[in-house]
C-alpha cells in the first residue's frame, strides 16, 4: 500500500491516544483505526475527522511512498 499512516500513529504516541481515547470520544469508528494500525484504505471523511481532531492537515498524518518495482 503506498500510503502509509506510520506520522498519524506517532502522533497518536506523543499525544497519548489510544484505542479507547478514538472510542470513548468517538473520533472514528473502530473498524477505521485497525485499518489505519493494518496500513488499510480509509475514507476521505475519516481523513477529515482526524484533521479536524487533531488541528492538522492530511500531509501531517500520512505520507505517499511509492512501490518498489
Amino acid at each position: 500500500m503506498p500510503i502509509t499512516y506510520d506520522r498519524l500513529l506517532e502522533i497518536f504516541r506523543e499525544r497519548g491516544i489510544t484505542s479507547y481515547t478514538i472510542k470513548k470520544e468517538n473520533i472514528i469508528g473502530q473498524a477505521s483505526y485497525k485499518k489505519i494500525k493494518d496500513g488499510g484504505d480509509i475514507d476521505t471523511r475519516t481523513i477529515a475527522k482526524l484533521c479536524k481532531y487533531l488541528d492538522c492537515q492530511p500531509g501531517d498524518i500520512l505520507e505517499y511512498v511509492p512501490d518498489e518495482e
